[in-house]
């Protein structure tokens, strides 16, 4: 019972915080580190399960993905390759190295100070829809994912913000940072999958299952909130947040209030 509980609540924070700019990755290090669900076998869940999240994405905008639309296709495939290529590249000295508290911590805080850096100055966008993107532009975002390789950065922090440096508007940049997790998100899992199907039974499939189903719906939602949430705000709040966040985790590291195994 415990792993099934385990499973809904990393389910449900994998799916709030996919698409926001406040780290998914981070998040769950966090929370599995509370739940004690800190073996390789959840860290091998808590990648599937970004799956989930993935497929709310198709869901919502199944009407673009699924008809032949050239263009996009070659842009999430540009955007794709650089942190495809660096992540297998350093994804072991990432996991060894940086999947710790303290470091995640220290990313949520650069991350916000990022954002209220670029919020500051509001630029002129010169791109208003991600149809209308370049491959040019596809390929500065696809640099900008490869800072989400560090846990705590945040995938959608690095595109959306990046984008909107290289002149998306805020709604384009965030579509974009939404469609290119399609391809990100299952090459992570079936990589990660693949790689240590060895520590997985059959047994394991309804812990999956749930998490998998919990992230779609969760995501779902927050996908639906944001693309309204950014026709009128920005995203300081968020930067605000990881911010608070990461100082509090700091703070409970500094002082031993909580015991971080990790």
């Amino acid at each position: 019972m415990t792993e099934f509980i385990n499973a809904l609540i990393l389910g449900v924070v994998e799916g709030i915080t996919e698409f926001l700019p406040i780290s998914s990755t981070g998040h769950l290090i966090l929370a599995s580190d509370l739940l004690g669900a800190t073996d390789e076998r959840w860290k091998v869940f808590n990648i599937v399960i970004q799956t989930g999240a993935m497929l709310a994405v198709l869901w919502e905008y199944r009407a673009r993905f699924f008809r032949v639309d050239v263009a996009l296709y070659r842009n999430l495939l540009i955007a794709f390759i650089p942190a495809a290529v660096l992540g297998l590249a350093f994804s072991r000295y990432i996991k060894a190295h940086l999947f710790h508290a303290v470091p995640v911590a220290l990313a949520f805080i650069i991350g916000g100070i990022i954002i209220l850096a670029v919020e500051r100055r509001p630029r002129a966008a010169r791109v208003e829809s991600a149809q209308a993107m370049s491959w040019r532009d596809a390929l500065k975002v696809g640099i900008a994912q490869c800072f989400a390789l560090i846990p705590g950065t945040s995938r959608s922090g690095a595109t959306i913000i990046g984008g909107m440096l290289f002149g998306l508007s805020r709604k384009a940049a965030t579509e974009f940072s939404f469609f290119l997790a399609v391809p990100t998100l299952i090459a992570a899992g079936g990589y990660d999958l693949l790689k240590n199907r060895a520590l997985l039974s059959a047994a394991d499939a309804p812990i999956f299952g749930i998490g998998l189903v919990v992230a779609f719906v969760s995501a779902f939602v927050v996908i639906r909130w944001l693309i309204r949430y950014v026709a009128t705000h920005d995203f300081k709040p968020f930067a605000w947040y990881r911010i608070a966040f990461g100082l509090l985790v700091l703070l409970t590291a500094y002082f031993g209030w909580v015991h971080w195994s990790q």
